[in-house]
Formats: structure tokens, sequence, C-alpha cells
């Protein structure tokens, strides 16, 4: 079978097009015929070599995706062959990723993808939606009624959130830096949305909200804005760190006088049970149709170097696949 595999750590060019081994299920085990494969910031993280935890190369990145399970292991109950599934991770994590046309994954790290719902769209969802899920319900503990700040609401996270937010009965702020960013994150549900390219455009947050600031912050890009962040921000507010690329200084005076917290977050410290909470809620937004993965590109997989350049541009509009 054909596979993505880098060599070794470096740009984005260390990425191959390889011929591999075709691998198989073992015991309460799955393989799953990869239709469509995400990509995120953190997979080129992990391809520089900067990332905090990093494989032995050579490796198959990619850590969610979308197919049609082919074969079944022994011991695998209720699935069978031709099901679709999206796909939260890999038997052998990232030695053996989702960028491949083919992968084995253990039972529990397949979702049933509804007809309703692409391949593309299936590969949107795991990344994207649990570190959404988490982050606002199990991080910050939103609340229906209060006031979301979500920074760099255009992106694959920031949709999910404004998606899962609305479902929750939040009132939502989003920002992006284009007005086609813009229009997507109001057609997905945010009851406003700010251009971040505007100097002072966190200014407008406190006629939006009558004086009493955002009780949550969603926050992509914390090395810019989370001194701004704290700024606009309720008594007793939340902020969540879901991305950042840099050193950040911050007045924590303005943390102090407003009782605030800032909540980090990676995806892959989410303890089993909760992992299986966010599943279970995913899976009934995907079912009802509440949530609705936003796929910004699919690129071919054999280009999957110019996937790692885009996820990473500016002027983000949903969520980077590869497709086989």
């Amino acid at each position: 079978m054909k596979a993505i595999r880098a060599h070794q750590f470096g740009p984005s060019h260390v990425l191959q097009l390889d011929e591999v081994p075709t691998p198989k299920p073992g015991t309460g085990e799955v393989l799953v015929q990869i239709k469509a494969s995400g990509v995120n910031p953190a997979d080129t993280y992990v391809r520089s070599g900067s990332y905090a935890l990093l494989p032995t190369p050579p490796y198959v990145p990619g850590g969610e995706g979308a197919g049609v399970i082919v074969e079944l292991g022994s011991g695998v109950r209720g699935w069978k062959t031709g099901d679709r599934v999206y796909v939260t991770g890999t038997i052998n994590g990232p030695l053996q990723g989702t960028c491949a046309e083919l992968a084995v994954c253990g039972a529990s790290q397949i979702q049933p993808l509804p007809e309703r719902n692409s391949f593309a769209q299936g590969a949107a969802v795991h990344v994207a939606y649990a570190t959404a899920y988490r982050s606002l319900f199990q991080r910050a503990e939103a609340r229906p009624g209060e006031w979301l700040l979500v920074h760099g609401a255009s992106g694959g996270v920031g949709i999910a959130c404004v998606q899962l937010a609305r479902s929750h009965g939040l009132r939502v702020i989003g920002t992006a830096g284009s007005e086609r960013g813009r229009r997507l994150v109001v057609a997905e549900g945010a009851h406003h949305v700010l251009d971040h390219s505007k100097a002072n455009y966190l200014d407008e947050i406190k006629a939006i909200t009558e004086g009493h600031g955002v009780d949550l912050v969603m926050e992509m890009l914390a090395n810019v804005n989370l001194d701004r962040d704290l700024g606009v921000l309720a008594l007793r507010g939340r902020i969540v760190v879901i991305g950042n690329r840099g050193n950040v200084e911050i007045n924590a005076r303005q943390a102090m006088v407003r009782d605030a917290a800032i909540l980090g977050m990676v995806l892959w410290n989410t303890p089993e049970p909760e992992m299986a909470a966010i599943q279970a809620a995913l899976g009934a937004g995907l079912a009802n149709g509440s949530l609705r993965p936003v796929v910004a590109q699919e690129i071919p997989l054999k280009e999957a170097a110019r996937a790692h350049e885009v996820v990473m541009s500016s002027g983000a509009h949903g969520k980077i696949v590869l497709v086989p």
C-alpha cells in the first residue's frame, strides 16, 4: 500500500510517498481503508521535531481520518466489514498513522460515521471537535447563557467551538481575519463576528455584552492574544489555551482582579472515560446535524507536504484533509 512517511524531522519536504507493507489487524483490531486523513498544526510540529512527544523516524503521520472497515480481527464485536467510520487514532500510534491507504485501529479507536457526512467531514471530526468539546465543557465548564469569545473562529477547532456552543445555548462572538472567514463564522452560528486584523477590535466587546465582558475565551494563538483576552474577561471568567506559538507576557493583575482562570489543554491528556463521553456527545451531534464539519480543502495524499504548509497559513476557513 501507499503511505506518507517522514524519514527524518525537518521541513515539509521530508514527507515522502512510499510503498509499505499492508498491515493486518490483530485481536480486537480492525483494518480501515482510509478515504480521508485530517491534517492539524500538531502534525507539523511533530514533523519539524519541535513537539514534546516525538516518534522514531521513519513514521507515518496522521492521528485522525475516516473510511470503511475492510477486515476485522478476532474478538471484534459490533462492527462489520463495509461500516463507515471516523478514526480517533491508530494501533501503532504515530509510527503508523492515517496518512496512508490503510490503517489498523483498535475497536475503541473508531466511531460510526453517519451517511449524511462525507469521508472528508469524518476526517475533520476527532481532533477539532474533541478539542473544542473538552475545552468548552470539561475544562472551562461552559454554561448556557454565558458569553463566549472564540479567537480564530474560522479554523477547524474554531468552527467546532462555535457549533458546539450554539447547540448548548451560549452567546457566541467569533473572530476571523478575512471577509470570507467572517462570513463562515456567522453562517456556522456565531451571534457576532469581529475582524481580528483591525486594531482595537476587542473594544467592541464591551458594547456587544452591555459592559459584562466575556465569560469564556477559546484561544488559538495565546502568544498574540492572551493579555488582551484578560482585558475583556468578565468576573470569574475562564480562558482555555488551545494553541500557542511562542512566549507571552501578561499583566497578571488583570487575572487577579477578575478571579480569572487560565486553563491549558492538550487533547492527548484526556482520561479515557472523559474521551468516551466526548465521543458519545460528538456522535449525537453528527447524527442530529447540529455538528457539521467544514472542509476547506481536500488535497491528494501525495501532496502531503503542501497540506502541511497550507494548514499553517493564515486565513483559515475550515479543515485541511488528505485524500488517497
